[in-house]
């Protein structure tokens, strides 16, 4: 158990660091269908993993000036409330139902990479630390309370899907914060870290005295997904950034119809459904 524990974790960390994230969505279904654990627990698991890298990763692009302190602490504890009541949701849903969730947002996280990877033209494409593209944003000046008003629902529901199902939701937290804060992809990234570590500790924080934690999956699985992700920039340099997001899309996708398939077969086992 304790090898394929850190087979696992490597894989996670290579993908969060070639990527720039998106490697903690695989977290919960490998802690279910692999590891053993409950949906309840995977997602608390989840919790650790997702958190404790990207404070690890935070710290150290903010080291390096990539990481805007007052914006990701306002965008986090934003979402904090909201993290709180997807935690308490979470305790509620039949497992069965809480897979199926967390499928039909990888399914979302899948269709919103690949529409981020279509083809355009190389003017509009700008180099990411990962070694990929991004998409060159051109955002008209805003009045503080339209950027509000754009923000807050924003930070809200990061932090529910937090609580609820969780995962860190970088991938709504880095492109947040390029379109509506107009950072830079390198800041945002690093920022985005930040929002994630503080999302993860107060859904934590809502767990603690009545969560499950198998501290023998999550040690090992941390330590090797944290040091992964510090090699995971060496893999993106090796490849086109726009072809490992396709593949993660794919594998996504492939993962999203796994779990959905699963979950209905164990629901209808067990005479749920």
């Amino acid at each position: 158990m304790l090898i394929q524990t850190l087979a696992v974790g490597l894989a996670v960390g290579l993908l969060m660091g070639a990527l720039g994230g998106g490697g903690g969505v695989l977290t919960v279904p490998i802690l279910v269908y692999l590891l053993g654990e409950s949906a309840q627990q995977a997602t608390t698991g989840s919790l650790v993993i997702v958190g404790v890298a990207a404070l690890v990763g935070a710290v150290s692009r903010w080291r390096s000036g990539e990481v805007r302190l007052r914006s990701g602490v306002a965008f986090g504890v934003l979402g904090i409330p909201a993290a709180l009541v997807g935690t308490a949701v979470n305790h509620r849903l039949d497992p069965a139902v809480l897979l199926l969730a967390f499928a039909a947002l990888i399914l979302v996280v899948a269709a919103a990479l690949l529409a981020g990877t279509r083809r355009r033209p190389a003017a509009d494409r700008t180099p990411t630390p990962a070694g990929g593209t991004a998409i060159a944003v051109r955002v008209r000046p805003s009045s503080a309370v339209s950027t509000a008003l754009t923000v807050v629902p924003t930070a809200l529901v990061i932090g529910f899907l937090t609580g609820l199902l969780g995962v860190g939701g970088g991938f709504l937290v880095v492109p947040a914060l390029v379109v509506l804060l107009r950072m830079p992809m390198a800041s945002a990234i690093g920022t985005s870290l930040l929002v994630i570590a503080i999302n993860s500790g107060a859904s934590l924080a809502a767990r603690a005295g009545v969560a499950e934690f198998d501290w023998s999956i999550i040690v090992p699985f941390t330590l090797a997904a944290v040091l992964a992700t510090m090699l995971g920039k060496r893999v993106a340099d090796r490849f086109s950034g726009d072809a490992l997001t396709r593949a993660f899309a794919v594998l996504l996708i492939a993962v999203a119809c796994f779990v959905s398939v699963q979950s209905l077969m164990v629901a209808v086992a067990a005479g749920q459904w």
